[in-house]
């Protein structure tokens, strides 16, 4: 059962255009929540995190809007910062780790609002229902769970991966992602080979990067 005095921890809302995967370009409000089960923040040194080479502020609640909501609170602010009487609503929950704080409440209370509910996840959780797109994007030393949804993204390379393993998942789009760091221009290579020669994938790029934007 969920609290009716729940108390979401948001580091930043915004509003800006998704910058990867299938929905790049689509204008979206961002809801990030504070905190990962994947790396606590605590640990000083990233290479100890699951995902080392995570590059995401999920810390704390000092972002752009970022603070402690009551649900009716969060639903306004986040219906606030689309434009006025424009249809097309599409609020992407991400984080860290969306699951440890989005449920069915807060899902339902912003579809009343018009808008499309999407989900980034590590897959490590259970879903609650009423999500419209679902895209998860596995790390190699975590348990999925989520195995099917809209899409995957799997940051590439990974030590140890293959990929070939998550082709069997039931997704409707597979997508790699160039691993951001000093090797970056030789992982995106690898990551163009891999889809020309295994064309199930398509490359997602952080196109907020060079668009400097969020």
């Amino acid at each position: 059962m969920i609290k009716a005095n729940k108390v979401y921890s948001v580091k930043e809302i915004f509003l800006t255009l998704q910058g990867e995967g299938y929905n790049i370009g689509t204008p979206s409000v961002f809801c990030r929540f504070s905190g990962c089960n994947l790396w606590n923040g605590l640990e000083k040194d990233r290479k100890k995190a699951i995902c080392s080479f995570c590059d995401t502020d999920f810390n704390g609640v000092n972002g752009i809007n970022g603070g402690k909501y009551k649900l009716d609170d969060l639903v306004k602010k986040i219906n606030s910062l689309w434009p006025k009487r424009k249809k097309n609503k599409f609020v992407v929950f991400t984080g860290g780790e969306p699951i440890l704080q989005l449920d069915s409440n807060l899902i339902k209370r912003i579809r009343k609002y018009g808008f499309r509910v999407a989900v980034e996840t590590n897959g490590t959780l259970p879903l609650p229902k009423g999500i419209d797109w679902v895209c998860v994007s596995p790390k190699i030393k975590s348990k999925l769970i989520v195995k099917k949804g809209n899409e995957i993204k799997v940051v590439f390379p990974q030590k140890n991966i293959t990929l070939s393993e998550y082709e069997k998942l039931n997704f409707q789009h597979f997508y790699i992602q160039p691993l951001e760091n000093k090797n970056v221009v030789l992982n995106t290579k690898k990551s163009i080979r891999y889809v020309l020669k295994n064309p199930k994938w398509k490359l997602s790029i952080q196109s907020h990067k060079f668009l400097k934007i969020k």
